[in-house]
């Protein structure tokens, strides 16, 4: 049970990560920085808990 700790740490990262290539300037309102980066935060910690779960279901199988 301890991995997955691990597994959302790296998750994380790397959804992050991935999030960065998309430009949200396109989709938000002019001036709303910290609303961007919420939303950024926000969906890297919801893929990041998609994929822990695919992964160690994945894994039990």
């Amino acid at each position: 049970m301890n991995y997955k700790v691990y597994l959302y740490a790296i998750f994380v990262f790397l959804s992050i990560y991935m999030l960065s290539g998309i430009n949200f300037e396109k989709f938000m309102k002019k001036n709303k920085v910290i609303e961007a980066r919420l939303l950024i935060m926000a969906l890297s910690f919801v893929l990041s808990y998609i994929l822990t779960n695919f992964v160690v279901d994945f894994l039990n199988i």
